[in-house]
Order: C-alpha cells, then sequence, then structure tokens
C-alpha cells in the first residue's frame, strides 16, 4: 500500500494531506491523475460513502483545473439533466474537463434526457472498491490515531476480524471507541473495545467462557 500528499487536510487524516492508495483505489487515483488521456473531457468517479471519492475529486480539480459535479447521480429532474447536459457540452468545447460523481455506474442513473443518457452510457468510469485487508487496517489505527484517545497495540488487528470491512463500519466503530475512551479516561484495550462494541450491537453478546466465546 502506498500513499499520495494531497494539497488540502483530508478529514480524518493524521498527518496532512496524505491519502491512502491500495488495491481498491489505485485505479481510481490512477484514472484521474491521467486526465490528459482520457477519451473523452468526462469521466465519472463512483465509490460508497466515506471512501474519499470526493477527496479524490478535489485534488482532480485543483491538479487538471478541470471541474466537479457531486452526486450527478441523484440530479434526476429535467433541470438537473439539462444542466448535466451543457456542462458534458461545455467540457467537450472547452476542453476543460469534467468528472462526475455518483453512488453506482451511470449505466444504472435515471435519466429521463435522450441526449444526456446516451452520453452517459460512453462515459469512462472508475469505481473505488470497499476497503482491502490493508486499507481497512490503516484506515482503522489512522482515525483511532487522529482522534487522540491511545489504544492498545493489538486493537487494529483485533477490531479488523471482527468489524464490516467498509468505510461506513470503520468510521462508525472508531467513533464509537473514541467516545467510550474519552468518557472513561481509559486506553482502548480489546476487552474494552469488545464491550463497547457488544454493547452497541456490533458484536454479538457471547457466553463468558472463553472456549464458548468465538470472539477470542
Amino acid at each position: 500500500m502506498s500513499q499520495i500528499s494531497l494539497p488540502f487536510d483530508w478529514h480524518g487524516a493524521a498527518s496532512g494531506g496524505d491519502f491512502l492508495v491500495s488495491d481498491a483505489n489505485a485505479q481510481a487515483v490512477a484514472h484521474l491523475e491521467r486526465w490528459r488521456e482520457w477519451p473523452l473531457s468526462v469521466s465519472v468517479l463512483t465509490g460508497p460513502p466515506l471512501s474519499g471519492r470526493s477527496t479524490l475529486a478535489r485534488h482532480f480539480a485543483q491538479m487538471s483545473g478541470g471541474s466537479v459535479i457531486d452526486d450527478a447521480q441523484g440530479k434526476d429532474d429535467r433541470g438537473d439533466e439539462h444542466r448535466l447536459f451543457h456542462a458534458w457540452n461545455e467540457a467537450q468545447t472547452s476542453h476543460r474537463p469534467l468528472l462526475m460523481i455518483g453512488d453506482a455506474p451511470p449505466a444504472s442513473w435515471t435519466v429521463a434526457l435522450p441526449d444526456l443518457r446516451s452520453r452517459l452510457a460512453a462515459v469512462p468510469h472508475v469505481a473505488i472498491a470497499e476497503p482491502d485487508e490493508a486499507l481497512a487496517r490503516a484506515l482503522i489505527e489512522r482515525q483511532l490515531g487522529a482522534a487522540g484517545a491511545r489504544f492498545a497495540a493489538d486493537l487494529p488487528d483485533w477490531l479488523l476480524r471482527r468489524i464490516e470491512r467498509s468505510y461506513g463500519a470503520i468510521a462508525a466503530v472508531t467513533r464509537l471507541l473514541d467516545r467510550t475512551a474519552l468518557s472513561s479516561g481509559r486506553k482502548i484495550s480489546v476487552a474494552m473495545a469488545k464491550d463497547c462494541l457488544q454493547g452497541a450491537g456490533y458484536l454479538p453478546i457471547v457466553a463468558t467462557d472463553p472456549s464458548l466465546d468465538p470472539c477470542e
């Protein structure tokens, strides 16, 4: 796993604008950085919530001088569709690249305007996937560290094996553990995390006998 340094603060970053790159997002990063090679002056970037897609879009806009339309997938009334259509045409005539952001590939968008629908069918599309193991572990460490709470060295690996591997779950769990640590004034141990996550419903309540406890 590598990282790129972005010239702005990334929410949750522990050190400036470093953005973690792994197999989950490397293709998207490479595509945006090669914007001069796009076959059209438009591309679509998709990814799960909290995956860093807006961060990468801001990086793209700064390095390319291009424009970004966030939540392009949600702009499904006629007025919005016409604005998307004109933004597309402006990108082609001005050669100023345009990046649209959505939750899903453009083929699944609800688009009534035929001319826009046909253009979206031809647009290059890159996606950020849910985090792989390396990225998930790094995000757990970074978000715990950024929050300021002290945590045990074995906690990230323990969490990695037990929580859903998604950007949303990692953010929710680390926020919960940070709040618990701050309210108690204690270091986050595996035992503390287990009790906290079981109480919040992230882990099943299990027997106290370690031989019957799948979390041990």
